[in-house]
């Protein structure tokens, strides 16, 4: 298809640079595919929306704080985002710098580890992306605890910035830029559909008889990066490492057996199942068995044909991305394009902290 296809005008001011408080009173946004039609809810309305005996499957991973302030010897600044960890003191990162890095260069980071400067050595550039021998040499995950940030979207870096009163002073994104069942380290983003439940919501759920299990599916840096190619199955996809437990492929695998609905909470999810869906529904996950893991490319636009998804929760995504292509072929891309048209005319609230949908059977 054309990325053009995957267009639309969005006002500014629909950009939501703040979550809303509770997390689960951000409105939701219900497509029933059958009836084709749609309802405007509240998030806190999910457990009625739902039936009885309904699985919902959500990604666990948990966001790094992995971006960098670090500084020149000169005293510029640099920014930074931690990409991966090569081996343990050197790192693969993006750099920001208006002024030319080469090999050889020294940068600290602007806040110490364990009371210890924390210093990198520019080793080389490749593609784009810098390689960074790190002083102490400490596993990543220590030192970003210490030095790192939270990496938000560069939009709503942008959208913060450009606020005159700086509107999203208090808000404390170490907390709120991840799900409340955040477990496994390893993402540069969040999950973000995931960031509407609370414990209280969960709670109601399992109230209401729908019951929930995990996959991993850390995100990564082509999170980031907008399709610029003309036509979308030209765009590269950049691999992302998932885990599907064990209990996890059993539990979806009896219940489509049952012939229960899975409810898949956000993209990320969705892209875990519909890769392993054949190794989850052939059967042959045993209880002594290991979870399936790997990576996954998988680019999902309209004519895919899925396999676990029967229900989806998920925010509203930018233009031209390939999270639009993979809502747009569970509801039909026309479809999808005239509710977000609905979501506009209705001041919906865009992108990682806004709103969400819930598009059903």
């Amino acid at each position: 298809m054309k990325t053009d296809e995957l267009d639309y005008e969005l006002p500014p001011s629909l950009i939501a640079r703040e979550p809303v408080t509770p997390r689960d009173a951000s409105r939701l946004l219900v497509y029933r595919r059958a009836a084709d039609v749609v309802e405007h809810r509240v998030f806190l309305d999910l457990p009625t929306l739902l039936k009885p005996g309904d699985l919902l499957v959500a990604n666990n991973t948990r966001v790094l704080p992995a971006k960098l302030q670090l500084h020149k010897s000169t005293g510029g600044a640099v920014s930074g985002l931690f990409v991966k960890e090569l081996k343990v003191g050197l790192w693969q990162v993006l750099l920001r710098s208006r002024g030319r890095l080469k090999p050889g260069a020294v940068l600290r980071a602007t806040k110490p580890w364990q009371a210890r400067d924390v210093v990198f050595r520019v080793v080389r550039c490749e593609a784009g992306e810098w390689q960074l021998a790190v002083e102490p040499a400490a596993d990543a995950a220590s030192l970003l605890e210490a030095i790192g940030e939270t990496p938000l979207p560069p939009y709503i870096e942008h959208a913060r910035a450009n606020e005159v009163a700086g509107g999203a002073v208090g808000v404390d994104d170490s907390v709120r830029y991840q799900t409340v069942y955040a477990s496994d380290a390893g993402s540069l983003a969040a999950p973000t559909a995931g960031l509407h439940f609370t414990p209280e919501l969960l709670a109601a759920l399992a109230a209401h008889q729908i019951d929930r299990t995990f996959v991993t599916l850390h995100v990564g840096l082509g999170t980031f990066l907008p399709v610029q190619t003309d036509d979308l199955n030209a765009h590269k996809m950049h691999c992302e490492s998932y885990i599907v437990p064990a209990a996890t492929a059993r539990r979806i695998a009896k219940q489509r057996a049952g012939g229960g609905r899975v409810v898949v909470v956000g993209t990320t999810a969705v892209r875990t199942l519909e890769t392993t869906a054949a190794t989850i529904l052939n059967g042959s996950i045993s209880g002594e068995e290991k979870a399936i893991a790997g990576t996954t490319d998988l680019l999902i636009q309209p004519g895919f044909e899925f396999k676990l998804t029967d229900a989806l929760i998920t925010n509203f995504h930018l233009p031209r991305s390939t999270l639009l292509a993979l809502v747009g072929a569970l509801t039909g891309l026309p479809r999808l394009k005239a509710i977000y048209q609905e979501a506009i005319r209705e001041c919906y609230r865009f992108y990682s902290y806004g709103d969400a949908m819930l598009i059903l059977p």
